[in-house]
Protein backbone atom coordinates (compact mmCIF):
# COMPACT_ATOMS: atom_id res chain seq x y z
CA UNK A 1 0.00 0.00 0.00
CA UNK A 2 1.50 3.73 -1.16
CA UNK A 3 0.88 5.88 1.46
CA UNK A 4 1.03 10.04 1.39
CA UNK A 5 3.87 11.61 3.06
CA UNK A 6 1.16 13.38 5.71
CA UNK A 7 -2.25 12.20 6.33
CA UNK A 8 -4.62 13.79 8.92
CA UNK A 9 -7.32 12.89 10.38
CA UNK A 10 -9.91 14.70 13.13
CA UNK A 11 -8.30 17.78 15.12
CA UNK A 12 -7.62 18.98 18.52
CA UNK A 13 -11.17 19.62 19.92
CA UNK A 14 -12.09 15.88 19.11
CA UNK A 15 -12.16 12.38 20.87
CA UNK A 16 -9.32 12.03 19.01
CA UNK A 17 -7.22 12.30 15.94
CA UNK A 18 -4.04 10.89 14.27
CA UNK A 19 -0.78 12.62 12.17
CA UNK A 20 0.88 10.09 10.02
CA UNK A 21 3.95 11.74 8.32
CA UNK A 22 7.30 10.31 6.66
CA UNK A 23 9.65 12.82 6.26
CA UNK A 24 12.45 13.13 4.43
CA UNK A 25 16.10 14.73 5.95
CA UNK A 26 16.07 15.91 9.34
CA UNK A 27 13.77 17.16 11.46
CA UNK A 28 13.16 18.34 15.03
CA UNK A 29 10.18 19.06 16.74
CA UNK A 30 9.80 22.40 17.67
CA UNK A 31 6.13 23.31 18.53
CA UNK A 32 3.26 21.60 21.35
CA UNK A 33 5.49 20.76 23.83
CA UNK A 34 2.89 20.00 26.15
CA UNK A 35 -0.99 18.83 25.43
CA UNK A 36 -3.84 17.71 27.22
CA UNK A 37 -4.13 14.83 25.25
CA UNK A 38 -2.90 11.27 25.67
CA UNK A 39 -0.37 10.29 23.06
CA UNK A 40 0.28 7.01 21.38
CA UNK A 41 3.45 7.43 18.77
CA UNK A 42 4.81 4.46 16.91
CA UNK A 43 8.12 4.60 14.93
CA UNK A 44 7.66 2.86 11.74
CA UNK A 45 11.67 3.62 10.54
CA UNK A 46 14.19 5.78 11.25
CA UNK A 47 15.50 6.77 14.59
CA UNK A 48 14.73 9.24 16.99
CA UNK A 49 15.86 11.20 20.39
CA UNK A 50 12.55 11.22 22.52
CA UNK A 51 12.86 13.83 25.32
CA UNK A 52 9.97 13.33 27.76
CA UNK A 53 9.61 14.98 31.50
CA UNK A 54 13.27 14.91 32.36
CA UNK A 55 14.79 12.07 30.69
CA UNK A 56 16.02 10.98 27.09
CA UNK A 57 15.44 7.71 25.46
CA UNK A 58 16.75 6.85 22.07
CA UNK A 59 13.78 5.61 20.02
CA UNK A 60 14.43 2.84 16.87
CA UNK A 61 11.89 1.78 14.14
CA UNK A 62 9.49 -0.82 16.16
CA UNK A 63 9.02 1.31 19.12
CA UNK A 64 5.72 2.25 20.68
CA UNK A 65 6.26 5.72 23.19
CA UNK A 66 3.16 6.44 25.57
CA UNK A 67 2.85 9.59 26.90
CA UNK A 68 0.24 11.06 29.51
CA UNK A 69 -1.77 14.14 29.02
CA UNK A 70 -0.07 17.46 29.85
CA UNK A 71 3.83 15.42 30.06
CA UNK A 72 6.36 17.49 28.77
CA UNK A 73 8.16 15.85 25.98
CA UNK A 74 9.91 16.46 22.32
CA UNK A 75 11.01 14.33 20.21
CA UNK A 76 14.44 15.64 17.90
CA UNK A 77 16.86 14.63 15.13
CA UNK A 78 19.74 12.00 16.19
CA UNK A 79 21.83 13.02 12.90
CA UNK A 80 20.46 10.36 11.29
CA UNK A 81 17.82 11.43 8.24
CA UNK A 82 14.33 10.47 7.32
CA UNK A 83 11.34 8.72 9.34
CA UNK A 84 8.03 8.01 9.33
CA UNK A 85 6.02 8.18 12.47
CA UNK A 86 2.58 7.91 13.43
CA UNK A 87 0.52 9.64 16.52
CA UNK A 88 -2.59 9.04 17.72
CA UNK A 89 -4.19 11.40 20.61
CA UNK A 90 -6.72 10.86 22.75
CA UNK A 91 -9.15 13.41 24.79
CA UNK A 92 -9.60 12.83 28.46
CA UNK A 93 -13.17 12.86 27.18
CA UNK A 94 -12.46 9.87 24.95
CA UNK A 95 -12.33 7.67 27.98
CA UNK A 96 -15.81 8.28 29.25
CA UNK A 97 -17.44 6.22 26.23
CA UNK A 98 -16.22 2.88 28.19
CA UNK A 99 -17.09 1.39 31.69
CA UNK A 100 -15.19 2.06 34.64
CA UNK A 101 -13.12 -1.62 33.83
CA UNK A 102 -12.50 -0.60 30.52
CA UNK A 103 -11.79 2.83 30.48
CA UNK A 104 -8.96 2.11 33.17
CA UNK A 105 -7.23 -0.93 31.28
CA UNK A 106 -7.33 1.38 28.17
CA UNK A 107 -5.39 4.36 30.50
CA UNK A 108 -3.44 2.19 32.09
CA UNK A 109 -0.36 2.32 29.85
CA UNK A 110 -0.04 6.21 30.36
CA UNK A 111 -0.30 5.72 33.97
CA UNK A 112 2.69 3.54 34.15
CA UNK A 113 6.54 4.40 34.98
CA UNK A 114 7.66 3.34 31.75
CA UNK A 115 7.65 5.51 28.43
CA UNK A 116 8.83 3.11 25.88
CA UNK A 117 8.06 -0.49 24.72
CA UNK A 118 9.81 -2.09 21.76
CA UNK A 119 8.00 -4.40 19.89
CA UNK A 120 9.15 -7.81 19.35
CA UNK A 121 8.71 -8.89 15.61
CA UNK A 122 5.40 -10.42 15.59
CA UNK A 123 4.24 -7.80 17.84
CA UNK A 124 5.38 -5.31 15.40
CA UNK A 125 4.48 -6.94 12.35
CA UNK A 126 0.68 -7.32 14.01
CA UNK A 127 0.54 -3.66 15.40
CA UNK A 128 1.92 -2.78 12.06
CA UNK A 129 -0.79 -4.55 9.96
CA UNK A 130 -3.56 -2.87 12.46
CA UNK A 131 -1.75 0.69 12.19
CA UNK A 132 -1.56 0.59 8.56
CA UNK A 133 -5.05 -0.50 8.11
CA UNK A 134 -6.36 2.84 10.06
CA UNK A 135 -3.88 4.60 7.58
CA UNK A 136 -5.56 3.24 4.58
CA UNK A 137 -8.97 4.01 5.36
CA UNK A 138 -7.89 7.60 6.44
CA UNK A 139 -6.30 7.96 3.22
CA UNK A 140 -9.04 6.87 0.59
CA UNK A 141 -11.79 7.81 3.05
CA UNK A 142 -14.73 4.92 1.22
CA UNK A 143 -18.39 5.33 2.37
CA UNK A 144 -18.36 4.17 6.23
CA UNK A 145 -14.58 4.72 6.68
CA UNK A 146 -15.59 6.53 10.38
CA UNK A 147 -16.60 3.29 11.92
CA UNK A 148 -13.58 1.30 10.74
CA UNK A 149 -11.10 4.41 11.97
CA UNK A 150 -12.91 4.30 15.19
CA UNK A 151 -12.46 0.38 16.13
CA UNK A 152 -8.77 0.81 15.08
CA UNK A 153 -7.82 3.30 17.24
CA UNK A 154 -9.32 1.85 20.10
CA UNK A 155 -7.73 -1.65 19.44
CA UNK A 156 -4.68 0.17 19.34
CA UNK A 157 -5.25 1.32 22.72
CA UNK A 158 -5.81 -2.13 23.93
CA UNK A 159 -2.60 -3.20 22.43
CA UNK A 160 -1.04 -0.69 24.30
CA UNK A 161 -2.53 -1.72 27.62
CA UNK A 162 -2.24 -6.01 27.13
CA UNK A 163 1.74 -4.99 25.93
CA UNK A 164 2.19 -3.05 28.92
CA UNK A 165 0.77 -5.60 31.48
CA UNK A 166 3.01 -8.27 29.81
CA UNK A 167 6.00 -6.32 30.04
CA UNK A 168 8.42 -5.91 32.70
CA UNK A 169 9.45 -2.61 33.74
CA UNK A 170 13.20 -2.17 33.68
CA UNK A 171 14.35 0.01 36.48
CA UNK A 172 16.25 2.77 34.29
CA UNK A 173 12.74 2.61 32.78
CA UNK A 174 14.41 2.38 29.67
CA UNK A 175 16.51 5.94 29.40
CA UNK A 176 20.40 5.96 28.16
CA UNK A 177 22.52 8.49 29.21
CA UNK A 178 24.53 8.48 26.09
CA UNK A 179 27.81 10.50 27.32
CA UNK A 180 28.66 12.18 30.96
CA UNK A 181 27.84 15.26 29.40
CA UNK A 182 24.14 13.91 28.46
CA UNK A 183 24.05 12.52 31.79
CA UNK A 184 24.75 16.02 33.47
CA UNK A 185 22.01 17.46 31.35
CA UNK A 186 19.46 15.26 32.47
CA UNK A 187 20.59 15.76 36.12
CA UNK A 188 19.85 19.50 35.47
CA UNK A 189 16.60 19.12 34.28
CA UNK A 190 15.97 16.74 36.83
CA UNK A 191 16.87 19.14 39.17
CA UNK A 192 15.07 21.87 37.65
CA UNK A 193 11.96 19.76 37.65
CA UNK A 194 12.04 19.15 41.62
CA UNK A 195 12.94 22.83 42.52
CA UNK A 196 11.01 24.75 39.93
CA UNK A 197 8.99 27.07 42.30
CA UNK A 198 12.70 28.52 43.27
CA UNK A 199 14.32 31.22 41.87
CA UNK A 200 16.35 29.43 38.89
CA UNK A 201 18.80 31.32 36.58
CA UNK A 202 21.55 30.25 34.03
CA UNK A 203 24.11 31.70 36.25
CA UNK A 204 22.83 30.30 39.43
CA UNK A 205 22.59 26.88 37.91
CA UNK A 206 26.12 26.88 36.27
CA UNK A 207 27.43 27.41 39.99
CA UNK A 208 25.39 24.94 41.09
CA UNK A 209 26.36 21.76 38.73
CA UNK A 210 30.10 23.93 37.93
CA UNK A 211 29.75 24.59 34.98
CA UNK A 212 30.18 27.35 32.68
CA UNK A 213 27.10 29.36 31.62
CA UNK A 214 27.89 28.83 28.50
CA UNK A 215 28.59 24.83 28.42
CA UNK A 216 25.58 24.08 30.41
CA UNK A 217 23.08 26.13 27.83
CA UNK A 218 24.80 24.71 24.80
CA UNK A 219 25.25 21.43 26.24
CA UNK A 220 21.11 21.24 27.93
CA UNK A 221 20.09 22.29 24.55
CA UNK A 222 21.97 19.84 22.73
CA UNK A 223 20.78 16.83 25.13
CA UNK A 224 17.37 18.03 25.89
CA UNK A 225 15.78 19.95 22.66
CA UNK A 226 14.72 22.67 24.93
CA UNK A 227 16.69 25.99 25.70
CA UNK A 228 17.20 26.38 30.03
CA UNK A 229 14.92 29.29 29.90
CA UNK A 230 11.84 27.25 27.65
CA UNK A 231 12.59 24.59 29.98
CA UNK A 232 12.53 26.15 33.19
CA UNK A 233 9.17 28.22 31.66
CA UNK A 234 7.32 24.89 30.53
CA UNK A 235 7.94 23.21 33.86
CA UNK A 236 6.09 26.25 35.54
CA UNK A 237 3.40 26.19 33.41
CA UNK A 238 2.97 22.42 33.59
CA UNK A 239 2.26 22.72 37.44
CA UNK A 240 -0.01 25.88 36.68
CA UNK A 241 -2.35 24.07 34.01
CA UNK A 242 -2.83 21.30 36.66
CA UNK A 243 -3.77 24.25 39.77
CA UNK A 244 -5.95 26.04 36.95
CA UNK A 245 -8.19 22.88 36.48
CA UNK A 246 -8.35 21.76 39.61
CA UNK A 247 -8.30 24.69 42.52
CA UNK A 248 -9.71 28.30 42.67
CA UNK A 249 -6.55 29.48 43.68
CA UNK A 250 -6.64 33.38 42.47
CA UNK A 251 -4.20 33.11 38.86
CA UNK A 252 -1.51 35.96 40.65
CA UNK A 253 -1.00 33.53 43.35
CA UNK A 254 -0.74 30.71 41.07
CA UNK A 255 1.86 32.34 39.28
CA UNK A 256 3.72 33.37 42.42
CA UNK A 257 3.11 29.67 43.78
CA UNK A 258 4.80 27.85 40.74
CA UNK A 259 8.04 30.58 40.52
CA UNK A 260 7.03 33.27 38.02
CA UNK A 261 8.33 36.58 39.20
CA UNK A 262 5.12 38.83 38.03
CA UNK A 263 2.00 38.04 36.66
CA UNK A 264 2.53 39.72 33.36
CA UNK A 265 5.49 37.26 32.67
CA UNK A 266 3.35 34.09 33.57
CA UNK A 267 0.72 35.46 31.01
CA UNK A 268 2.99 35.49 28.47
CA UNK A 269 5.07 32.39 28.91
CA UNK A 270 1.83 30.57 29.72
CA UNK A 271 -0.08 32.21 26.59
CA UNK A 272 3.04 31.22 24.28
CA UNK A 273 3.45 27.55 24.99
CA UNK A 274 -0.50 26.88 25.78
CA UNK A 275 -1.70 29.20 23.43
CA UNK A 276 -4.74 30.43 25.70
CA UNK A 277 -4.33 32.66 28.72
CA UNK A 278 -4.62 31.02 32.16
CA UNK A 279 -7.76 32.76 32.61
CA UNK A 280 -9.15 31.11 28.93
CA UNK A 281 -7.58 28.11 30.09
CA UNK A 282 -9.31 27.92 33.45
CA UNK A 283 -12.66 29.00 31.55
CA UNK A 284 -12.06 25.75 29.36
CA UNK A 285 -10.81 23.06 31.16
CA UNK A 286 -11.38 24.33 34.97
CA UNK A 287 -14.04 22.60 37.35
CA UNK A 288 -17.47 23.05 36.88
CA UNK A 289 -19.54 24.40 39.63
Amino acid sequence: MHLSNELFYGDSEDLFFLEYNKRKGHFTMSVEHIHGQYELYYLFSGERQYFIKDRKYPIAAGDLVLIPANELHKTSDTGVPNHARVVLYYNEKYFEQYGKEEAELLLSPFLGSRRVFRLAHQERLRFEQLLYGLLQEVQERPPGHEMPIRHAVAEALLFAARHAIQTEPEPSDGSVPPSPAAAKAMEIASYVADHFREPLTLDGLSRQFHLSASYLSRTFKKYTGFGLTEYIGITRVKEAQQQLRETDERITEIAADVGFESLSQFERVFKTHIRLSPRDYRNQYGQKG
